[in-house]
């Protein structure tokens, strides 16, 4: 989750670009950005809008020279006696409100039915009736709605949105970072018995693997996570039909999405008071990853052994001043999402986790919070890591305990196997 609402993931990435090893296993927030850089409507008003909410629009503006002016102008028009980003943020949201239902309403194996809201609100009485309860709508001023037509853009959305659609497909820059996520990157990586993905696999409520149905197909486990990979590198490619393109959006926030795995509350949170009304519900894989069994059955289902097999989960902030632990599933499990964003601190009480992997086992670091270099270098502070080791081994692993190990063990055997053939006349002598 580069893309997670940092302040400049574009500097991380173009520092990943020098380094010599990299693999990703791609989050949501990075899936947003894939998805914009697709030309998904939906995507790109998203990631706007998240740049907007976080006060983070340099990464856009300065980080991939994507102009914001056609939105600040709307704004201003449109809420004159907002503050800028208030207006900017308003706007936007109801043009992501907008394409998001197009978008939900030609796809209805999405099963997102629940985020079609615009055509709840009682645009008179400016109040919104959700699950046979009526709610007000606070800061009920839409000037952009038809209430016969509720998510259809007027001219001047359009405009913003080709335009700033415009600015992301041309962004040179941009491109080259969302070609580094596709050549680096994957929904998943199994390597040395250890199985990484960012968020979850779909589980039922009985703990068994949730079948999703898409594009006709019915899905689970890792041939799930496999159509999904496919999907996503169609997408970028251009190659089949725009279907590709909309799942972009669904699996940014889709509720069986495998980056996401619970439906966001996107315009509650925004527009209703009542918090009951923002809670999220989430995917069952997220209360039976600290169960052993289900672990080990994910661990199968990948050909992974489940003696010295892991789960490495990002996605969930660990709170860890709650006294929550990121291993999980006697050992089975560990989450090390990175933590690293500002807007996670308050929750977690740290700045995230790395997990090291050497010859002797699996050590953990826990970052403590870093407020700012001026802070820093007055109170001569260090961004301090807590160290804890989660396994140690009372020998050395070497080459041939990894996978890249079993790679040249089995070219030896097949040279071994071409000189018996050579010695016992199988293959002839070349002259």
């Amino acid at each position: 989750d580069i893309f997670d609402r940092g302040q400049r993931p574009d500097s991380i990435i173009d520092m990943l670009r020098q380094h010599h090893s990299v693999d990703i296993q791609w989050g949501n927030h990075d899936i947003l950005w894939m998805g914009a850089m697709c030309g998904n409507d939906a995507c790109i008003a998203t990631v706007v809008r998240n740049s907007v909410s976080y006060n983070n629009t340099a990464v856009l503006e300065k980080g991939y020279a994507i102009s914001l002016r056609p939105l600040s102008s709307l704004a201003n028009k449109l809420y004159p006696d907002k503050s800028l980003n208030t207006a900017m943020k308003r706007t936007i949201s109801i043009i992501l409100f907008k394409v998001e239902g197009q978008l939900i309403k030609r796809n209805p194996d999405f099963k997102m039915d629940s985020r079609l809201l615009l055509d709840k609100i009682d645009y008179i009485s400016k109040h919104i009736k959700l699950n046979g309860k009526i709610y007000p709508v606070k800061s009920p001023s839409f000037p952009t709605i038809d209430p016969n037509n509720p998510y259809e853009l007027t001219e001047e959305e359009q405009h913003v949105l080709d335009e700033i659609k415009s600015s992301f497909l041309d962004s040179v820059r941009l491109k080259k970072h969302i070609d580094f996520l596709y050549q680096k990157g994957s929904v998943y990586k199994a390597c040395n018995n250890n199985l990484l993905y960012h968020g979850c696999i779909p589980l039922n409520e009985d703990g068994t693997f949730m079948r999703v149905e898409l594009n006709h197909n019915k899905y689970y486990g890792k041939n799930y996570l496999d159509f999904c990979d496919k999907t996503i590198r169609q997408a970028y490619l251009g190659l089949y039909d725009p279907k590709a393109v909309d799942l972009m959006y669904y699996f940014w926030c889709g509720r069986y999405s495998p980056f996401s795995g619970r439906e966001f509350k996107t315009f509650e949170r925004m527009y209703i008071e009542d918090k009951s009304t923002w809670v999220e519900p989430s995917d069952a894989y997220y209360r039976y990853c600290d169960d052993e069994n289900i672990c080990n059955m994910i661990l199968e289902e990948f050909s992974l052994k489940i003696k010295h097999g892991h789960i490495i989960n990002g996605h969930v902030p660990v709170k860890v001043k709650a006294g929550e632990s990121p291993v999980k599933a006697n050992g089975k499990t560990i989450i090390i999402d990175g933590g690293f964003c500002k807007a996670y601190h308050n929750k977690t009480g740290i700045a995230g986790y790395t997990l090291i992997s050497n010859s002797r086992g699996l050590r953990l670091l826990e970052h403590q919070t870093f407020t700012n270099i001026k802070e820093a270098l007055k109170a001569n502070q260090d961004i301090e890591s807590v160290s804890c080791t989660l396994e140690l081994q009372n020998f050395h692993s070497c080459t041939a305990d990894t996978d890249l190990g079993v790679e040249i063990q089995e070219e030896l055997n097949d040279i071994y196997h071409l000189m018996l053939a050579y010695q016992n006349g199988l293959i002839p002598e070349r002259a």
